[in-house]
């Protein structure tokens, strides 16, 4: 296999996971929710699939799970920063703490091991002309969600909540129940994309997943300008960034040089980076983080 096809297929295989955490978080945000909690939603997404599909033999029954487990831990997000309006960052933060020492807690009761589990791999997911059923449905979705958001009353709503809250909520619209159904909608995508690490890539769960990613995710976000579609390229030029590294590590070109930790970071340093020249530009939903209170005065 030569380098390029090489890169492609490690881009193939980075970018699903990803885009659609990346995904959930540009829909949350153009509702008004930040979504710091991404890389516990992927993380317990991930932990459940696998056990799902460990225990029932079934890959449908771990995706579910997955995708469950994602939108569960989205639920409380939106029930402390939506129904309660806690500061959503420090309630992202904390569900990824949750997540974290969860997870450890039920990987070593369920499995017995604080590494990785199960200890055969899982089969993998069906494929669809060479790839995983999932890499389709990452690369497919920011496109039929962009197009929903504006072309739909659904996706109008939505835009609205992160905008102009006060004056959707003077038209009968209720500014909670759109916010907590684009937080769940959030989560369930993260808790898939955790389940794609999971069963789509390595077969298994590793104790370190998401390894960040939840984050890289909020950096394409923000990246991507808050739109589906940017959120989809950003993503993609993230897993590029990874795929170099990883071939650059893989040639040996390097090796003399002894920078095998440097190029395993390359990829969040490539993210810091962007963000450093970028994110002063980048101009996010007027209401994205900030509280609604219909007993506020505007």
């Amino acid at each position: 296999m030569s380098a390029l096809s090489s890169m492609a297929a490690s881009v193939l295989d980075f970018a699903p996971p990803l885009i659609l955490a990346a995904l959930g978080g540009v829909l949350a945000e153009r509702a008004g929710v930040v979504n710091i909690g991404l890389e516990g939603m992927m993380r317990v997404g991930a932990f459940f699939a696998t056990w799902a599909a460990f225990a029932t033999g079934s890959l449908t029954a771990g995706l579910g799970a997955g995708l469950l487990a994602g939108a569960a831990l989205a639920a409380l997000h939106a029930y402390l920063s939506v129904r309660w309006r806690a500061d959503q960052v420090v309630s992202g933060i904390a569900l990824n703490l949750v997540a974290l020492g969860l997870v450890t807690f039920l990987l070593e009761t369920v499995f017995g091991t604080t590494g990785h589990a199960p200890q055969q791999a899982l089969p993998a997911l069906p494929q669809l002309l060479g790839r995983g059923l999932l890499t389709w449905v990452a690369l497919a979705l920011p496109i039929l969600v962009s197009v929903w958001m504006r072309t739909t009353v659904g996706g109008l709503r939505l835009r609205a909540m992160g905008e102009q809250p006060r004056a959707a909520a003077s038209l009968g619209l209720s500014v909670a129940r759109v916010r907590t159904l684009a937080v769940l909608a959030s989560g369930a995508l993260a808790g898939l994309g955790g389940a794609d690490l999971s069963l789509g890539i390595l077969h298994r769960f590793d104790n370190k997943m998401p390894a960040g990613m939840g984050f890289m995710a909020l950096a394409a976000v923000v990246f991507g300008k808050w739109t589906p579609l940017g959120a989809l390229l950003a993503s993609l030029f993230f897993a590029l960034g990874n795929a170099a590294a990883d071939t650059i590590k893989s040639s040996g070109a390097l090796a003399a040089w002894h920078v095998d930790g440097i190029l395993l970071a390359a990829p969040y340093l490539l993210t810091l980076a962007l963000l450093a020249g970028f994110v002063g530009r980048a101009v996010p939903p007027a209401a994205d983080g900030v509280p609604y209170d219909p007993e506020a005065r505007s």
